[in-house]
């Protein structure tokens, strides 16, 4: 099962230490951050992934759609917003989408159409995880000899079928 990740755009920036700086500088400076940081992810994880920004306060980018270094980038309509499309979009993909959102309206809404979520904060922490990982797999061959492992001792608490579906989905990250 693919998966595909929808983001929204203006939240995960604002959210993120290093995006924000950029987008007060210069709101052009923000998405170009972010659309670079997603597809040098995308090189390591191959899911397709959309960002969506709000477009409903500037006509130059209304109902604009493209891609960008393999990342489809699409603008809301005028008179809609982001999350109205981030909305849309997760029902119809359902089981296959990843909602990356802090906004709470929005991950209430896409859960209840069965969709996954994360957020912001811990998405970026798995892109950053990713990249570092990626970045010294030489080095992990070293310890090759070497495993970690758990194991738990007693009841276990299971986890409700939808968190566990979405956990599913997160490890994939």
């Amino acid at each position: 099962m693919s998966l595909h990740i929808i983001i929204d755009g203006y939240n995960l920036i604002r959210q993120s230490a290093t995006l924000s700086r950029l987008d007060q500088q210069d709101i052009l400076l923000g998405r170009e951050a972010l659309v670079g940081m997603l597809a040098a992810y995308r090189k390591i994880k191959p899911h397709p992934i959309t960002v969506v920004f709000d477009g409903q306060h500037s006509s130059a980018f209304s109902a604009q759609r493209h891609r960008q270094k393999g990342i489809s980038v699409r603008f809301s309509p005028k008179g809609t917003s982001a999350d109205d499309v981030i909305k849309r979009m997760a029902c119809k993909e359902r089981e296959k989408a990843l909602v990356v959102s802090s906004d709470r309206e929005i991950i209430d809404y896409v859960a209840s159409c069965g969709a996954a979520t994360i957020s912001a904060p811990q998405f970026e922490a798995k892109i950053e995880m990713a990249a570092h990982l990626d970045n010294h797999s030489n080095e992990a061959d070293d310890f090759s000899g070497w495993t970690a492992t758990t194991k738990k001792k007693g009841p276990a608490r299971r986890l409700s079928k939808r968190q566990r579906r979405n956990r599913v989905k997160i490890k994939k990250l």
